[in-house]
């Protein structure tokens, strides 16, 4: 199967809205979020030690009325003392280190402060929306995009391009999202390191999360050209980092954000994402990624969708692919029926698990026009037995989910990221890591042989 590069496409910012006034699709009210999961021993809601309450009371000081309500919604909800992050800080732990130790130079420690909690605490604000650069800020961003180009078209294109900009981070977004959900603690402890003065993280992973067999795992490593060190053959220490060029827009984003665009914990998380599936090529000024695994220089194919959620989830995650798309990128059939993608579907939401899904739009000859990733976090029934499954989506314009009915959204899933256990039952799947890097490997064969 051809790689099907939907999660780049430019038309995003009108074709995602489509479907919630064509289908009968609404907006939902949010649900509270606890990030209690399936596997949770236990939710502790008040503070036990006396480190606990000083740390919580420094923060209080370093907070506005409304950032004060947010901290006292995370403990009332069990977020505060979770635990789940990978050296087993709490998030309480990781915020009040955000907020007592320095930040890199420039950024503003009370303000990132409130925007993680925000995050935490209702990750429906979560948007991929990119934030407008000022005008006094434009000709220095224009010299790091054009390399200090004189040309003055190439200025021109690149102050057009500029000020029509649509993102490609939905994946990076989904992911986002995904992690300030199931694992608050992780996001917290990202949020920091990603502030700090090194403006890194380093997390742990599992190289079975990567692959079952360790040499396979070190070579994807080597081949998405992410920072790691080989703890044995068990375990791998990667690091974890925005591009460059991150602290420039977070910077406008910390003095010029407008509503429904990014904070600037938005811009680091979804930059150091887009890093990570693009080897490391990712620039958050233009959104535009190199690597070799794409032609395409926005956004992420699925496989290194894959590879980025499970180096950030430390979890072994395969990529499902549901459509079968010829080389015109013309749908043409499917891999599995309708009741067995509805069943792994609803088996990993009972599992635990968001499931990050991208999907397809299409003409009335099914030749596909644009894509999009969104997360799955739950289902539904109605009265008449209906099901509909609720999505967030980071590029709606929306702080709420969204419901779509599962006889419109099935048919559209191209692929979905599933636990690796779940994906094997009822289809014949093989990594798509495996496949796209096959595909690759094979383009650069013949492309020698033709030299």
């Amino acid at each position: 199967m051809p790689n099907l590069q939907i999660s780049s496409v430019q038309p995003m910012k009108q074709a995602s809205a489509k479907p919630v006034q064509n289908y009968n699709t609404q907006h939902a009210t949010a649900p509270a979020f606890t990030g209690k999961t399936t596997t949770d021993m236990g939710v502790r809601t008040s503070l036990n030690t006396k480190e606990e309450k000083t740390e919580y009371n420094y923060l209080t000081k370093h907070l506005d009325k409304d950032g004060r309500k947010l901290l006292n919604m995370t403990l009332k909800s069990g977020i505060l003392l979770r635990n789940d992050s990978n050296d087993k800080s709490t998030t309480l732990d990781n915020l009040y280190k955000m907020a007592s130790t320095p930040r890199a130079e420039g950024m503003n420690a009370d303000l990132l402060l409130k925007h993680t909690l925000r995050a935490i605490a209702d990750p429906f604000t979560i948007t991929q929306r990119f934030g407008d650069v000022p005008a006094e800020d434009k000709p220095a961003v224009i010299d790091n995009i054009t390399n200090n180009s004189k040309n003055l078209i190439d200025r021109k294109v690149t102050d057009i391009e500029l000020d029509d900009m649509f993102s490609g981070c939905c994946v990076a977004a989904s992911e986002e999202f995904n992690l300030a959900t199931r694992n608050p603690a992780e996001f917290a402890r990202f949020a920091e390191g990603f502030t700090s003065p090194s403006m890194s993280v380093q997390k742990d992973i599992k190289m079975n999360s990567l692959s079952d067999k360790t040499l396979d795992a070190i070579w994807l490593l080597d081949a998405f050209e992410i920072p790691y060190e080989a703890k044995d053959f068990n375990t791998a220490k990667v690091t974890i980092a925005p591009d460059k060029n991150a602290i420039i827009r977070e910077q406008i984003q910390e003095h010029h954000q407008d509503p429904l665009e990014r904070s600037p914990i938005d811009v680091l998380m979804q930059s150091a994402f887009m890093n990570i599936g693009s080897q490391q090529s990712y620039n958050t000024l233009d959104d535009k990624r190199g690597g070799k695994f794409s032609n395409e220089d926005k956004g992420l194919v699925d496989f290194e969708k894959t590879f980025l959620e499970s180096v950030v989830e430390d979890k072994n995650v395969t990529s499902v692919t549901y459509q079968k798309v010829d080389e015109n990128q013309r749908v043409v059939g499917y891999e599995a029926d309708y009741n067995t993608v509805k069943n792994q579907l609803l088996e990993t939401l009972n599992s635990g698990n968001n499931i990050i899904i991208g999907y397809t739009m299409t003409d009335e000859n099914n030749q596909i026009e644009g894509g999009h990733e969104i997360t799955i976090i739950g289902a539904k029934t109605d009265k008449n037995g209906e099901l509909s499954f609720i999505c967030n989506d980071t590029d709606d314009d929306q702080s709420t989910p969204i419901e779509y009915p599962a006889s419109y959204l099935i048919p559209k899933i191209h692929h979905a990221g599933i636990p690796t256990d779940i994906a094997e039952k009822g289809m014949n799947q093989t990594d798509n890591w495996v496949l796209g890097i096959r595909d690759f490997n094979n383009q650069e064969k013949q492309e020698n042989k033709a030299q």
